[in-house]
């Protein structure tokens, strides 16, 4: 009987395969993995609340899986929503300009919210200032190229 090369159905056709490490002992393997499912849970809780950033901690969910679970970081890697950003950042740090723009407008909003809201005007000068510091890096990222 003729070996089955087809690719299985839960992988898309024409996304490369995820980058594969050397393996790591054990403990450290159970640690990160650890780290990865916190660092995925934080991510998705970033997508509903404003100030928890999701790219960055799916970038280090999907650092911390390669290291010790090639599943969950082949599920990342194939993921609808999460893949896209982790196959930009592996092909040279890329962000999309829509992930700038999101980024930009819910800091922006919580920084206003800060304002509006807390007592010591320091706090939201600190935090508006570190913000400002991020998107600053963020917007001189590369971008993807156009498909």
């Amino acid at each position: 009987m003729p070996e089955d090369t087809s690719i299985p159905p839960s992988i898309p056709t024409g996304i490369p395969p995820p980058p594969s490490l050397s393996p790591v002992p054990r403990a450290v393997r159970w640690l990160l993995h650890a780290f990865a499912v916190l660092c995925l849970a934080l991510g998705v809780l970033g997508i509903f609340l404003p100030g928890l950033p999701t790219t960055v901690f799916i970038l280090m969910a999907a650092w911390a899986a390669a290291r010790s679970s090639p599943r969950l970081h082949e599920w990342l890697w194939y993921h609808r929503f999460f893949g896209p950003m982790l196959r930009d950042w592996a092909r040279g740090g890329w962000v999309s300009r829509r992930a700038k723009w999101n980024a930009s407008f819910v800091m922006a909003l919580c920084a206003v919210v800060l304002f509006l809201t807390v007592q010591k005007l320091w706090i939201p000068i600190l935090a508006s200032t570190n913000m400002a510091v991020v998107l600053t890096w963020l917007w001189f990222r590369p971008e993807p190229p156009q498909a």
